[in-house]
């Protein structure tokens, strides 16, 4: 049974109350959690605000130590963190095996970091007085993160808040419970102090409700919907709670002509079925040039119908399933409507047997007003729109909600800073499906989010400036 994490110690819910934990390419029960609620959330705040009197008074160095140590132990335990992620998510075993590597790499980089949170002495206009500023961490931190990157989103917020200073009550997805207790388990194991981090399984409702309501939590970090972003914003509102966002997208990708298409297309493929499309930065809206486009969309076709589908621990897989069954059903019901209202569906195949499958699509003929451009699909569905002017292409793009990454592909310099400044956009991807890094600012406009995590921004969200201004001197 897969427990709960209170004060370094592994405890059931106090309600006794558990749930299975189903593979979502077997639809087979593969282990049993334990299901907490607001009582274990109130204990582990508890302990956490209990640790942070300790914590908080180590030097950056001691800190960075046990994070390092942690990072040492996810890299010479890969294979098997990397499996258990495989079992419960799905998705191919060298994407379970890079993002543990990634995983580490955070936890490493901001054990570094933490030692150059500088900061400041400022002139004054008094002689007898003088001022400066210091970075102090921010206290007891609520972490709710998905499941789509399970290893990945909790060490953006993990490895920051906990170099800052922080400590934390951490839930990650009930869908991935393994990988955020393998998590705990290489931080406990690197001499983490009993109560630094506590782990819950359970009730998101609840023990969101209760890092809102509990004045002890100062923050809380949150990876998931832009639906329950909206939410704990309204409840923050109310406590003065302070929030980190990451919430959905729907990435544009604008190719030009002058590109090299045959291999971009084949590209677009491959980046576009990352974890099935479940990636809130996933490519999701292709506006292909009309001088290019069909021979983007031919090449392209062929590449999706060549897709091994299948499980994640077959080496010559692919693509895996999605994570469960309402996600499958959704993704499907957007590929129906979009047939229906007219558009033609090039597809790949699917094991014939058990599994949250669906096949990788790619449709044409599509106005691009349509949901199926317009709503997060969060799945491995590609809508391809011609186009034919900059200004329009540009309109299209900016036309969503959403604000998180874009794409352009281009030779052309000028093309490049035109797309790039007139995209409302957190990141720009030019030339590169990767725009994001350990080591820079990964963070969204308009209803993507609020703050950015990596890079040294995300450190100074978990750290307060404090002025100290010395008088009568």
């Amino acid at each position: 049974m897969i427990l709960n994490y209170i004060n370094g110690v592994y405890v059931t819910a106090q309600s006794g109350l558990t749930e299975p934990l189903i593979s979502p390419a077997t639809e087979e029960q593969i282990d049993t959690l334990t299901w907490g609620n607001t009582v274990d959330c109130i204990n582990a705040i508890e302990a956490a605000e209990a640790a942070f009197k300790g914590w908080s008074k180590t030097n950056v160095y001691q800190r960075s130590a046990i994070i390092k140590k942690a990072a040492d132990i996810m890299r010479a335990n890969i294979d098997q963190y990397a499996h258990d992620t495989v079992l419960e998510s799905g998705k191919p075993m060298a994407e379970a095996r890079g993002e543990w590597a990634v995983a580490a790499n955070l936890f490493e980089w901001y054990a570094e970091e933490a030692k150059r949170a500088y900061g400041q002495t400022i002139p004054t206009a008094r002689n007898d007085k003088r001022s400066l500023t210091i970075w102090q961490a921010m206290g007891v931190v609520g972490v709710i993160t998905a499941w789509n990157f399970p290893a990945y989103n909790p060490a953006r917020a993990w490895a920051a808040a906990l170099a800052a200073g922080c400590t934390l009550v951490t839930k990650g997805s009930e869908f991935t419970p393994r990988t955020t207790n393998n998590l705990v388990k290489a931080l406990a194991e690197a001499g983490l102090p009993a109560g630094v981090i506590n782990n819950l399984n359970g009730d998101a409702a609840a023990i969101g409700a209760e890092f809102l309501s509990n004045p002890i939590v100062k923050k809380i970090s949150f990876t998931g919907s832009t639906r329950v972003g909206k939410l704990l914003m309204d409840g923050a509102s109310q406590t003065n709670t302070k929030l980190s966002l990451e919430l959905g997208g729907n990435a544009p990708v604008i190719i030009t002509p002058d590109v090299h298409i045959e291999a971009l297309a084949k590209s677009s493929v491959i980046a576009k079925l990352r974890n099935a499309g479940q990636v809130c930065i996933a490519p999701q809206r292709y506006f292909v040039h009309a001088a290019v486009y069909d021979q983007f969309v031919k090449i392209a076709s062929e590449t999706i119908r060549n897709i091994k589908v299948g499980f994640g621990w077959d080496a010559d897989s692919n693509m895996g399933p999605l994570i469960n069954q309402r996600q499958q059903q959704q993704v499907l019901q957007i590929i129906a409507d979009a047939k229906n209202a007219g558009a033609t569906a090039a597809e790949g195949t699917i094991p014939n047997n058990k599994g949250w499958f669906v096949p990788p699509t790619m449709l044409t003929d599509i106005d691009a007003q349509s949901a199926a451009v317009n709503k997060e699909i969060f799945g491995p569905v590609m809508p391809v729109i011609k186009w034919e002017s900059k200004n329009e292409v540009v309109e299209w793009a900016n036309s969503t909600p959403y604000g998180l990454s874009s794409y352009v592909w281009t030779n052309n310099i000028n093309d490049a800073f035109f797309f790039a400044e007139a995209l409302e956009f957190g990141m720009v991807g030019i030339n590169e499906w990767a725009p994001h890094g350990t080591e820079a600012p990964f963070g969204g406009w308009k209803q993507s989010g609020i703050g950015h995590e990596s890079g040294s921004e995300g450190l100074y969200e978990y750290m307060e400036k404090k002025l100290i201004s010395f008088g009568s001197l």
